[in-house]
């Protein structure tokens, strides 16, 4: 079974896109959300593998949301990948304290990257 993924964003062109991409490399777009309050409702019922939050969700922090799916979901911290459109080195301060596996450029995001990230690579 393949690779199986949520995305929070609060940009909908953003996850078209994103949606395009990783269905091209045969990632499975379980869900997606705007907002930290969707993400939470829909994250239960997704079963995702992989969860992809947006650290700037418009007037929310997508840091908060690490922090909630942390401890008001199962979904493991090692599942979580920051997305976003600034450089790593710009916010690595900001995202050393989230429980999340990996930051990642949204210009970078790939199945193959999403997997490594997974694999601890």
């Amino acid at each position: 079974m393949g690779l199986r993924c949520f995305i929070v964003d609060d940009s909908t062109d953003f996850l078209d896109a994103a949606r395009s991409r990783l269905e091209s490399d045969g990632v499975t777009v379980v869900g997606v959300a705007s907002t930290i309050d969707e993400a939470l409702a829909r994250l239960a019922d997704a079963e995702a593998d992989v969860v992809l939050v947006d650290v700037n969700l418009g007037s929310e922090s997508g840091l908060d949301l690490a922090r909630r799916i942390q401890t008001e979901t199962t979904v493991d911290p090692a599942q979580v990948v920051l997305i976003s459109t600034h450089a790593a080195e710009d916010l690595i301060d900001l995202v050393e304290s989230v429980p999340a596996a990996a930051l990642l450029s949204k210009t970078a995001l790939s199945g193959v990257a999403l997997r490594r990230i997974l694999d601890g690579r």
